[in-house]
């Protein structure tokens, strides 16, 4: 004879009513951010394949323009713009021209949307460099300050063509602040600052480094984005882009580090984002092709878990499939 329970917690997994109604996390698309390549192409038209990145695009502004309406129509109005060129040189140069493929796109999208949409641009140089380093090289080393006034002047450029968000992911050390103070200084004071704070050196890059043509040439990031190995030195950064200003701090990636995205959730005093990367994306994809996952449950399985975990907006590549079919209705 079985003895009697007084504890059952299977009560409340009877029916999906119950499970709904007692269900502790939600994920919802005003969380979520949908990240867009821009072409290098002059075609204003372009929609460019990515071979390695199943249903991401390079997109010429004007056809990212009326993607982003669509979007927009469905729930989703909240964007992160990544840009680059092909005339690389050794200080990426082209990402501080006001002529610069975001910088442009930045201004389009903002004069036609306005208040409707919300801009979030990568401030990095690697797209920009021809030797695919997100910092300035002198001597084989990455000159940490020459790199900071680059990426001061290209975050004062997007700030100029409206953007709302500047996001600086190259992980030099001091670029919080200085981004900061030329904003401050430039009457940019309304422009925030989401801090790529605990980016580290993953194997899970490798679809967008393909989508922006920005892997080193030679050697690895290791000087510059953090030790897999480590989670104090999170820690660390974060205080530090608190005390440097940030007003949105991330982990990228974000499903092999929910620890570092817990963590950031116990101690930040401003939200917390995580960044689920095209290498999580691409294993979704492949796994469905396969037929060995269903593409929307594990693609939800996995932002949930993140959100979980602690993060309080969700940059994913999934965000404009999920608005299109109504995943999360």
């Amino acid at each position: 004879m079985l003895k009697p329970f007084t504890d059952r917690p299977r009560r409340l997994r009877r029916n999906s009513l119950i499970r709904d109604l007692v269900h502790e996390t939600d994920l919802k698309l005003s969380q979520l951010v949908q990240p867009y390549f821009l072409s290098t192409s002059k075609d204003a038209e372009a929609k460019e394949t990515i071979s390695e990145f199943s249903g991401v695009y390079r997109w010429g502004v004007d056809a990212l323009a009326r993607e982003m309406e669509s979007q927009i129509d469905r729930g989703l109005s909240r964007f992160l713009l990544f840009g680059s060129t092909t005339e690389k040189d050794a200080t990426g140069s082209a990402a501080v021209s006001q002529n610069a493929s975001v910088a442009e796109a930045i201004a389009k999208l903002k004069k036609r949307f306005g208040d409707a949409s919300l801009l979030f641009s990568d401030i990095c140089l690697c797209p920009y460099t021809d030797h695919g380093h997100c910092g300035v090289i002198d001597e084989e080393v990455i000159d940490n300050d020459a790199s900071i006034d680059l990426l001061c002047r290209m975050a004062l450029t997007h700030a100029e063509a409206g953007v709302d968000f500047v996001a600086p992911s190259d992980m030099m050390d001091g670029r919080v602040g200085a981004i900061r103070k030329i904003l401050d200084q430039k009457q940019f004071s309304d422009v925030g600052i989401l801090a790529y704070t605990a980016k580290y050196l993953s194997n899970y890059y490798g679809p967008f480094r393909e989508a922006l043509d920005s892997a080193p040439q030679k050697g690895d990031r290791s000087t510059y984005q953090m030790d897999y190995r480590n989670q104090r030195e999170a820690l660390r950064e974060l205080q530090l882009d608190l005390a440097e200003g940030a007003d949105i701090v991330m982990v990228k990636p974000a499903l092999p580090y929910l620890d570092i995205l817990a963590l950031f959730a116990k101690h930040s005093s401003v939200p917390v984002a995580a960044y689920s990367v095209s290498g999580e994306y691409q294993m979704v994809q492949l796994a469905a092709k396969a037929g060995i996952a269903d593409a929307k449950s594990l693609a939800l399985e996995n932002l949930t878990s993140i959100r979980r975990a602690g993060a309080d907006i969700i940059f994913t590549y999934f965000a404009a499939e999920i608005a299109e079919k109504g995943w999360l209705r």
